[in-house]
């Protein structure tokens, strides 16, 4: 049995395989085939101080090709993508795969903060992307016409607004062009490179690493430091384990080495053997890609060029959807609305919330930045800083998961850490030049993450202490009020205790419902959970049924739908005709030692701001009781 079956991925062949693997490169690695649109130019930035000499240009070329290969090909597609969570992958799914078997002291501490802030870290780069890949596209406009150069930062507004406008619409129909679109985009990438490069063939030389090494020798600290533009060739290979669930390893594999790989690789050298040749030429350093097309080819190419960054800013758009879904689901973020667009595929949700604050950020970047250079500043850090988390979380699931030889998971992570680190360091050399941007935001995601899942635990904690335990209620109180015909279903976040509402209902109505049903939606470490396996009922006298329904963090469940299949289980209930009766929070912050006041009030006002269960389960409003009660946290 191969590695994908034992993955939950079911091993695709023949036409299924090509279909997969061509909409793999679509959404895969939309990111990363924008990169040469600003990545080698920003290598000869003029705060490098660099001139493209060959030196240079096959030293650098040697950075990026290296860099390509043992981050690409050596990391994720060898290793990483291994590391799969019943199919689902990403930092989020690492996290809950580590966390299954790691000690309680990790599980409270390092190896949930690794995971929340690589996953913090994932929406700067989805701010980040969507600007510099339109911004450096609409750029070509100064190369086709230099008189059009003001209307850039307009125009990658607008086409901005079109990109998040359409979000809600999905992309389930458009979608179907985006992976041989890409195609052709990679395959004009590699012939417009070939075409260059067979002009200069000494630009193959850059191959051999020693070019690299005698960049470094000659440039020293000057060398390290542009470290931090050639990382730009690398940035979008997070998306490669990010979309693990979405096709599975082999097409996303197939379509790195057979068309996204090799296509990248010769606009790159193609783009070197440019400079070689005309490195002396201001405008030609400033922006080679457009340059390597006659000047009667160069409108068609912003046209292209733009459509290719639609495409990218999409695919980290639709990415961040999924990565708030899953902290959503994982109890690390409140309930917000959530939309399927797509009755056929599952991924395919939108959430408006998470839209329009990446719109507003985009924007603020575009006005505050005005061009890709700039911006290029602000990029990386966000992404190497996943890297280095996926690192670490990688290392931990080798030992404790898959048990690999201590000696040969060491070596594995000793190897990519150096890589890892390097660029870091030259990445946060960047910070104050724009770093600081997708830092503070990540800071900002982060700090909520871990307020509301600490704030969850301090109300489920009061709720606790005001309540009793269900089988008190049971046992004790239940049979003092009249029975009426029905069936009542009380849906609670905390297993054996009595739910609030049910006490209030008891304590002022003094009835209760022949058959009541305690139900709570459990979200497994799982990413996804099998109908068989979601049903955990425990009977309890006088007609009291204990109902857990268990989820993966990527299942998108439908409640009421599940919730049909309970007379299958032995619980007598027409789902259609019962009454939910749903507990309503309000909270007040008073001062105490659990938690500062500060993070307090921001839980408070997300809690108020949160989807209200009926909302988010989508329960009938005409069959939902609510019940409020007061807190104090």
């Amino acid at each position: 049995m191969d590695n994908e079956t034992k993955s939950g991925h079911a091993a695709p062949s023949g036409s299924k395989l090509l279909a997969l693997t061509i909409a793999a490169i679509g959404v895969v690695y939309g990111d990363i085939g924008t990169s040469p649109l600003y990545a080698l130019k920003e290598c000869f930035s003029p705060h490098y101080g660099l001139t493209p000499g060959r030196t240079e240009v096959l030293g650098i070329l040697s950075l990026i090709f290296w860099a390509l290969t043992l981050i690409i090909c050596g990391k994720y597609l060898t290793v990483i993508l291994r590391f799969d969570n019943k199919g689902e992958g990403g930092v989020l799914a690492l996290m809950e795969l580590a966390l299954k078997r790691s000690s309680m002291y990790s599980r409270l501490g390092l190896t949930v903060v690794l995971g929340l802030f690589g996953a913090a870290m994932l929406y700067g780069d989805g701010i980040i992307t969507p600007a510099i890949s339109v911004l450096s596209a609409v750029e070509g406009l100064r190369v086709a016409a230099p008189g059009l150069d003001r209307f850039v930062v307009p125009l990658t507004l607008l086409i901005l607004l079109g990109i998040f406008s359409i979000q809600r619409f999905g992309t389930s129909s458009v979608g179907r062009i985006f992976g041989p679109f890409m195609v052709l985009w990679f395959a004009i990438l590699g012939v417009l490179g070939l075409v260059n490069a067979f002009q200069t063939p000494d630009v193959f030389n850059a191959l051999n690493p020693i070019y690299a090494a005698e960049f470094f020798a000659q440039h020293g600290i000057a060398g390290m430091v542009v470290l931090g533009s050639v990382f730009l060739v690398v940035t979008g290979g997070e998306s490669l384990y990010t979309d693990l669930g979405h096709f599975g390893p082999r097409p996303i594999r197939y379509g790195w080495f057979f068309v996204a790989y090799p296509g990248l690789v010769l606009q790159y050298f193609g783009q070197g053997a440019l400079l070689l040749r005309e490195g002396h030429i201001p405008s030609t350093v400033e922006s080679p890609f457009f340059h390597m097309v006659p000047s009667w080819g160069v409108l068609p190419l912003v046209i292209v060029s733009t459509f290719a960054a639609i495409i990218a800013s999409q695919a980290v758009i639709s990415g961040a959807f999924s990565l708030t879904y899953q902290a959503v689901q994982l109890g690390y973020l409140p309930r917000l609305k959530v939309t399927h667009t797509s009755s056929e595929e599952r991924g395919q949700i939108f959430m408006p919330m998470v839209n329009w604050t990446l719109f507003i950020s985009c924007v603020i970047l575009v006005l505050s930045f005005k061009t890709s250079g700039a911006l290029a500043s602000a990029y990386g850090i966000a992404v190497v800083s996943t890297m280095v988390t996926t690192t670490i979380l990688g290392w931990i699931a080798m030992r404790k998961v898959f048990e690999w030889n201590p000696a040969v998971a060491a070596c594995i992570t000793g190897i990519f850490l150096v890589m890892d680190l390097a660029f870091a360091y030259a990445n946060w050399l960047k910070f104050f030049d724009g770093g600081y941007v997708p830092f503070t935001m990540a800071v900002a995601t982060f700090i909520v993450m871990v307020t509301w899942r600490r704030g969850r635990t301090i109300l489920q904690q009061r709720i606790e202490q005001r309540s009793k335990p269900l089988i008190d209620v049971i046992n004790e109180d239940i049979d003092r009020y009249t029975v009426v015909p029905g069936t009542a279903l009380y849906m609670t976040g905390y297993r054996g205790i009595a739910p609030p509402a049910m006490l209030s209902n008891l304590r002022y109505n003094r009835v209760h419902h022949e058959t009541i049903i305690v139900l709570t939606v459990k979200v497994d470490s799982g990413a996804r959970v099998a109908r068989s396996e979601r049903f955990e009922i425990k009977a309890q006298p006088r007609g009291v049924f204990e109902v857990t329904l268990h989820y993966g963090f990527m299942d998108q469940w439908d409640l009421m739908e599940d919730l049909k299949y309970l007379p299958e289980h032995e619980v007598p209930v027409d789902v259609t005709d019962a009454i939910f009766v749903l507990g309503h929070e309000s909270l007040t912050v008073e001062s105490s030692e659990d938690m500062a006041r500060w993070r307090k009030e921001i839980f408070v006002f997300l809690h108020r701001n949160s989807r209200t269960p009926a909302k988010y389960f989508g329960i009938p409003v005409k069959r939902t009781l609510e019940v409020g009660s007061h807190l104090s946290i």
